[in-house]
């Protein structure tokens, strides 16, 4: 049991630094293996250092950093048996625009070979979709569900996949109903990225 857990720490920690590295350019991030009195027991610690940031404990870091570092130890373990999709949840709320090009920029990197579906009210993350599904409550307690294919949405718009895709998704998310002023209108999205 002992050397299948090293062994699975290992391949964590080498996706976790591989990872962490396209998140943060120039910057590295390492699992540290923290023993203690219990042989059979062992803490975990998260070593992240962003480029040109001394950061001596990770509550020093600001809120994009933290949610991007959790991201990497999380696709990290994912990535030991990966799995046909993953559902993520408004994890890239706390993001500025710079740290979300670069989590939209993985998220690409990994729709080959897994499906996400993400829950998201970012725009940026909006326009990187390929389907787009929402949620609009147009009149109280009337819940009203649409969807939008954005290669559709750049036919009907007249562009073509070799033209801009901000253009061409853009025009695919204003196609979704604006409730934000209707009063009590909640919108949630949900997109598909597929490989």
């Amino acid at each position: 049991m002992r050397n299948l857990f090293l062994e699975t720490f290992e391949q964590v920690n080498k996706n976790f630094q591989e990872i962490f590295s396209v998140l943060f350019p120039g910057g590295f991030g390492q699992l540290l293996l923290i023993e203690t009195e219990d042989e059979e027991d062992y803490g975990i610690e998260v070593s992240a250092q962003p480029k040109g940031k001394k950061i001596t404990k990770l509550s020093l870091m600001s809120g994009g950093e933290k949610s991007l570092t959790a991201l990497a130890l999380l696709f990290a373990v994912y990535k030991i048996r990966e799995v046909p999709f993953y559902i993520l949840d408004e994890v890239e709320a706390a993001l500025d625009d710079s740290n979300l090009s670069r989590l939209v920029d993985y998220f690409d990197k990994i729709r080959s070979t897994t499906q996400l579906i993400l829950v998201t009210h970012q725009r940026r993350t909006m326009e990187a979709a390929d389907v787009l599904y929402g949620v609009s409550m147009q009149a109280a307690g009337v819940s009203k569900l649409v969807s939008q294919r954005l290669d559709q949405a750049l036919r009907k718009a007249g562009h073509t996949t070799a033209d801009s895709d901000v253009v061409g998704t853009r025009s695919g998310a204003d196609e979704m109903p604006d409730t934000s002023g209707a009063q009590g209108a909640s919108t949630r999205r949900t997109l598909y990225l597929e490989g």
